[in-house]
């Protein structure tokens, strides 16, 4: 694996833990796609740092648990919004 990848894998978990953040928040920050994000987090990152790996699948693993309460919330808000129009 090239140094580039490994380093951006590595900044990737470290991004996702301090903020928290999504696939698509981390993706968008990045410059990279979704699949990049989590083949990264998942595959890559556990040959270079498995203990940092662990971690971040932590909080994607949270945000996979919330997203459809997420999704209702954005569902809900767009509907709102709507009313008030």
């Amino acid at each position: 694996m090239k140094d580039y990848i490994e380093e951006r894998a590595v900044e990737i978990a470290y991004y996702i833990i301090e903020n928290k953040a999504t696939v698509r928040q981390t993706a968008k920050a990045f410059g990279v796609s979704k699949s990049t994000i989590h083949k990264d987090v998942t595959e890559r990152l556990l040959q270079v740092n498995p203990s940092l790996a662990a971690e971040a699948r932590k909080i994607l693993d949270l945000n996979k648990s919330e997203r459809h309460i997420r999704g209702g919330l954005a569902t809900r808000e767009k509907y709102l919004h709507l009313e008030h129009s």
